[in-house]
């Protein structure tokens, strides 16, 4: 939807499981449409972050394959402003964990995904908005171990992107900006190893001048919620750095002081298809970092209570309207300081979109409604919270 300031608001539909198109068309008359007539009367246009698997993207790069789609758009009265370009294959139902990662930006089949994406946005989007995004993985994975070859692989496709960013530009009369996504234990997974990529990718001889308009960074709260950044610093950092801000995922990640009580309560959270990366914090300041939820528990169990840390954040997206219940806490403070330099730069960042696609994996006590009417929750409290800044109606 609209926002003020020339924003707008969507949600990602990679919370539902739609990796072919098929699946994405019936989604779409489905629950997308559920939300939409929760969240807004028909005269108002409905603001949409696609997620397109690689599947999809193919099927809808056919000659005329995108007229339905179009077609849908406008009957329902939505506009597509932004694409989740992250997940590349199925993302629900089966083991995805660092597979999400695959193929990385050292791949030619990321780059050709993420110009497809693209190009695809450009198709769809209306004309009166004056960006189009896509948000990517952040390079790899660290867990690949990839060495400085790969860095020059990684750099070169992002080069080439850029410049494909930068025809789309020329030719629809409006910018493209391709959003890489920090995320713990990527490539870059903190604002400053996100900054020191940038610094080195943007001064090689073969990076493109317009590099430094069409890539830049989607910042998702609960990424750089469980790095325990401050987002005011973080967000200011990026801006003063001439990094674009391309896209603010709405998210917020658990957080807890790893007692007995609260580790029990944990246990419920580990599962089997998506990785949960876990930082813990010393009394020191000191971070300690596991790939994954079971081997911090299991390594918590082998230790005493005095020596599991301060504070645990853990990447699990949970709702953004409904807290966990204590010992557990979520990371919504952060999200609050995302909301508080929203508000003081209203040039900065034109396209928000929540991103809470672990519904179906979320314990019961969390799962109290059908998955429409927990988007359209979250739909309420974002509102809420821009509202009380005056960003919007």
């Amino acid at each position: 939807m609209r926002l003020l300031h020339g924003r707008h608001l969507g949600y990602c539909t990679n919370v539902h499981a739609a990796a072919t198109w098929p699946e994405l068309r019936q989604t779409l008359d489905g629950p997308v449409c559920a939300v939409r007539n929760r969240v807004l009367t028909p005269e108002k246009p409905f603001g949409l972050g696609l997620w397109f698997s690689a599947d999809v993207a193919n099927a809808l790069s056919v000659p005329g394959a995108l007229d339905d789609l179009k077609a849908w758009l406008k009957e329902t009265n939505s506009y597509v402003f932004t694409l989740n370009g992250f997940p590349y294959g199925k993302f629900h139902g089966e083991a995805v964990k660092e597979n999400v990662y695959r193929p990385d930006w050292t791949t030619r089949e990321r780059l050709d995904h993420t110009i497809r994406l693209f190009d695809l946005l450009a198709a769809l989007q209306p004309k009166d908005t004056p960006v189009g995004t896509v948000s990517t993985l952040p390079g790899s994975f660290k867990g690949f171990g990839l060495d400085s070859s790969a860095e020059e692989q990684i750099f070169r496709h992002l080069a080439e992107c850029a410049i494909h960013l930068d025809q789309l530009r020329d030719r629809y009369g409006r910018n493209f900006i391709l959003g890489l996504e920090p995320e713990p234990l990527g490539t870059f997974e903190t604002t400053l190893e996100t900054w020191l990529f940038f610094k080195k990718f943007l001064v090689r001889p073969d990076t493109p001048r317009c590099a430094r308009e069409v890539i830049g960074v989607t910042y998702d709260a609960c990424h750089l919620a469980v790095e325990f950044e401050d987002a005011r610093t973080g967000l200011e950092h990026f801006r003063d750095a001439g990094i674009p801000l391309a896209k603010i995922h709405l998210s917020s990640a658990l957080r807890l002081k790893p007692t007995n009580a609260a580790l029990f309560a944990l246990q419920h959270f580990a599962e089997p298809v998506y990785l949960h990366q876990v930082i813990a914090r010393n009394a020191d300041g000191e971070l300690h970092r596991w790939q994954d939820l079971p081997e911090a528990l299991a390594w918590a169990e082998s230790v005493s209570e005095t020596n599991r840390g301060v504070e645990w954040r853990v990447h699990f997206h949970v709702p953004l309207h409904a807290a966990p219940t204590p010992p557990l806490y979520d990371t919504r403070a952060h999200l609050s300081g995302v909301f508080d330099f929203l508000a003081r730069d209203s040039a900065s960042c034109p396209h928000l979109e929540m991103e809470t696609y672990t519904w179906a994996v979320l314990p019961e006590a969390l799962r109290t409604a059908q998955v429409e009417e927990q988007i359209a929750a979250e739909y309420a409290w974002t509102l809420a919270e821009l509202r009380k800044r005056k960003l919007a109606e």
